[in-house]
């Protein structure tokens, strides 16, 4: 047993020994602020605060439609189940750091009639980490299992803005198809009183034909409409997972848009470094830089210590008296003089998919911020669009009274009237096209972000 203790203080010695480079997070390759010019507003000089989707999507229904997708998602399921692979694979890769202890009993009789028993326990070819080879691959495994927790959140992120987009779909379908009713009972009034101008003699068939179509179109906008909502309840109940309440689903987009809350973007690009895309990235470059220390300790010798002891004994009662026990020690050692490059070839694989790693962590950062800075640019903007659109649809409803009012006075042809209506039906649909986009842009807010900050987390690097 003695021939063991030199070698626990010495495992710990050159166990510290990593060959791994040190650790440098990439500078963010974008501007530390945010652009400036006419189609962004002045930001906020507050950090941004800490939030929820709760926080973000005020409405009752919705919250409650969030949380049942949260228990129920199937992708969000998935992504569960990876990240406790990988948790249990850092379990596994860990292990190899230790010794492995059996122990194991024997009895025998041989054709003599001679008894033999034995109790023996050993160590099994114990790899002593000399160069960090497994101390570098167990931190890999780790980073990686904090890439798939982040590649969880991500998941969840896009889960609840996809749900939170759904229903605000819904609700500006529901807004389309109030329209096109409004519009195919309008059209049905000019049909019927065509008909009566035409049958009295004082209107062409023309005029009774050209009204026909504006209700055709009108009625074929209503029928696509009652097939849009049916689509987004069916989508709105797979991102679910379950079936999905109609008392849980919007009235109409303009209570959609007052539940909405939109967030501040903060005063710096910082911020980015706690999306779950940006975080995975840069755990996975981390275990790609762990995985050049467990390369280049493949270009050392391995050296593995084995070890024995036990009883045994021709009697089962003297089994364990002091002539009964043994003990054997051994320690081997390991190292390929040739093998065609093979190991120096690894290492240059290793430090080419860090190199790749960098760019992917890189490019996953100025992807987040075209993405805020182009969400940014539309929430500057979207106010004047929605004033114009209003104003559209207010001048354009106004034509439509005044054209109709001429044709049946005699002045204007139907042509006009007809032409007005387009004009109106058309205003109504880009009003609510633009106000979508502005529930839609606030939703993206919360998406590029980052979300919440528990789906969030921190960033790697203060780990």
């Amino acid at each position: 047993m003695k021939t063991f203790a030199p070698a626990l203080p010495l495992t710990l010695l050159l166990g510290a020994c990593s060959l791994a480079p040190a650790y440098v997070q990439p500078a963010a390759p974008v501007p530390q602020s945010w652009p400036q010019g006419d189609a962004y507003l002045a930001q906020s000089e507050a950090a941004l605060p800490s939030y929820s989707y709760t926080d973000v999507f005020k409405d009752a229904r919705l919250q409650r439609l969030i949380a049942l997708a949260l228990a129920n998602n199937r992708d969000l399921r998935v992504a569960a189940a990876n990240l406790a692979e990988a948790r249990a694979q850092v379990r596994v890769t860990r292990a190899a750091q230790f010794p492995e202890v059996a122990v194991g009993g024997s009895a025998s009789i041989d054709n003599d009639g001679a008894k033999n028993y034995a109790l023996q326990g050993g160590i099994s070819a114990f790899e002593l980490d000399l160069f960090g080879r497994l101390r570098n691959a167990t931190a890999a495994q780790r980073d990686t299992a904090l890439a798939s927790e982040a590649s969880a959140r991500a998941v969840r992120l896009g889960l609840v803005a996809d749900l939170a987009s759904a229903w605000a779909t819904y609700a500006s379908d529901k807004d389309l198809l109030a329209i096109a009713q409004d519009t195919a009972e309008s059209a049905q009034r000019s049909v019927e009183l065509t008909k009566l101008r035409l049958d009295g003699g004082v209107a062409p068939r023309t005029d009774l034909r050209q009204a026909e179509q504006v209700l055709a179109t009108a009625q074929g906008d209503l029928a696509q409409q009652k097939a849009a909502l049916a689509e987004d309840v069916n989508l709105m109940r797979l991102l679910a997972g379950a079936e999905v309440d109609p008392a849980l689903l919007p009235g109409g987009l303009q209570e959609v848009l007052g539940s909405v809350e939109t967030l501040p973007a903060g005063t710096g690009s910082e911020i980015l470094l706690r999306r779950p895309d940006v975080v995975e990235a840069e755990y996975a470059l981390r275990s790609a830089n762990a995985n050049i220390g467990v390369a280049r300790a493949e270009l050392f010798p391995k050296i593995t210590l084995t070890g024995l002891l036990g009883f045994a004994s021709d009697a089962l009662g003297s089994l364990f008296k002091s002539g009964s026990f043994f003990a054997n020690a051994g320690a081997d050692a390991s190292y390929a003089i040739f093998d065609g490059g093979a190991a120096r070839g690894n290492v240059a694989v290793s430090e080419a998919r860090k190199d790749a790693a960098v760019a992917t962590y890189e490019k996953a950062i100025q992807t987040a911020f075209r993405e805020v800075s182009d969400a940014l640019a539309t929430y500057g903007t979207i106010a004047d669009r929605q004033k114009a659109a209003a104003q559209n649809t207010e001048a354009a409803a106004d034509t439509a009274r005044l054209t109709d009012a001429r044709y049946r006075g005699g002045i204007d042809s139907f042509l006009n009237s007809l032409d007005a209506q387009r004009s109106l039906y058309n205003a109504r649909q880009a009003e609510v096209a633009i106000t979508l986009i502005a529930v839609q842009n606030r939703i993206t807010l919360y998406r590029v972000l980052g979300g919440d900050r528990e789906l969030a987390g921190a960033q790697p690097s203060g780990s």
